[in-house]
C-alpha cells in the first residue's frame, strides 16, 4: 500500500460550537443558516449594526447580549473579533461522491482540491478568494495535515464560508483519478509546471490542486494530474504563500470558465 493509501482522516469527532467572528462572516452566518447560531455577543459600538440579529436569535428564543469589548475578546479567544462574535453549530463537511462530480462538470466552473493545506488562515483566505470569484464548490483531501472549518477560517474568510460548500475526500488518490473522466485536473506547482498562458480551455471543467505550504503539492498527486502549472516569479524569493498562489491561479483559471460573479472588493 502507498503512503497514500495509508493515510487517515482528519480527526473530525464531536465538535464544540464555532466562535465566527467580524461582521461580514457573522452577517453572511444569519443570511445563509439562521437556524445554526446558539448565541451572540457584541459589543457597543457594534450596537446599531446587530438589531436585525437580535430580534432573529428573540424569535428562535436564542440568547445574545451586549459585552465589554475584554469580555468579547476572552470569549472569542482572539482579540480580533471586529467587535461581534456569533457561536453557531459547525456545518457538515460532505463526502466528496464522484457522481456528484459528474454532475457538476456540465456546469463549467472551476473545481478548487486542497490536498494537505494546514494552515487555517490559508484555508480560510482560499475559502474567501472562491467566494469572491464564485466559485461555488472546494474539496479537501485526506492528507493528514489537512485543515478543516475552524474558528480561525471562519474569520478569515469573512463570510465566504456560507458561498463556498466544502467537501472531503477520503482515498484521495483514487477519487482525484476517478475526477480526471470529468476534469481536467490541473496541479500548482513551485517549479517545472507549465506557465498560466499554456493551459489552455478545453471540454473539460478544471480541477485545480493545491499542495501544503512547506512541502507543496505531493509527488504521487503531480503524477495523477493532467498538468501541471507554475508560476514564474523574480527569483528573489523561493516562493509565495499558498493562499497567494490560489487568487492568481483561480483568477487566471476561472476566466477560462463560465463568467464568475461579480464582488465588491476591499477599499
Amino acid at each position: 500500500m502507498s503512503a497514500r493509501g495509508s493515510r487517515s482522516a482528519p480527526r473530525n469527532g464531536t465538535r464544540k460550537l464555532l466562535r465566527v467572528a467580524g461582521l461580514p462572516a457573522v452577517a453572511a452566518l444569519f443570511s445563509a443558516a439562521p437556524e445554526r447560531i446558539e448565541r451572540l455577543f457584541f459589543d457597543a459600538r457594534l450596537k446599531p449594526e446587530v438589531g436585525s440579529f437580535c430580534a432573529e436569535l428573540a424569535r428562535r428564543r436564542k440568547p445574545y447580549r451586549e459585552v465589554e469589548a475584554e469580555d468579547l475578546a476572552r470569549l472569542a479567544g482572539s482579540v480580533l473579533h471586529g467587535g461581534i462574535l456569533a457561536l453557531a453549530k459547525p456545518r457538515p463537511v460532505a463526502e466528496f461522491d464522484l457522481a456528484r462530480a459528474a454532475a457538476w462538470a456540465s456546469e463549467g466552473r472551476l473545481l478548487l482540491i486542497l490536498d494537505g493545506i494546514g494552515n487555517p488562515h490559508n484555508l480560510g483566505a482560499i475559502v474567501r478568494t472562491a467566494a469572491f470569484f464564485g466559485i461555488p464548490r472546494l474539496v479537501i483531501s485526506d492528507h493528514p495535515e489537512q485543515a478543516g472549518p475552524s474558528d480561525a477560517s471562519y474569520r478569515v474568510a469573512e463570510g465566504g464560508m456560507e458561498h463556498v460548500e466544502l467537501y472531503r475526500a477520503h482515498h484521495f488518490a483514487k477519487a482525484l483519478r476517478s475526477l480526471r473522466q470529468s476534469h481536467r485536473v490541473i496541479g500548482a506547482a513551485a517549479e517545472n509546471g507549465k506557465s498560466i498562458s499554456a493551459i489552455s480551455a478545453s471540454d473539460k471543467p478544471m480541477a485545480l490542486v493545491l499542495g501544503n505550504e512547506q512541502h507543496g503539492l505531493p509527488r504521487d498527486t503531480q503524477r495523477i494530474c493532467d498538468e501541471l502549472v507554475t508560476i514564474p516569479g523574480s527569483g528573489s524569493v523561493q516562493s509565495l504563500n499558498v493562499a497567494a498562489t490560489a487568487a492568481i491561479l483561480i483568477y487566471a483559471l476561472a476566466a477560462q470558465g463560465k463568467p464568475a460573479k461579480s464582488a465588491k472588493p476591499d477599499t
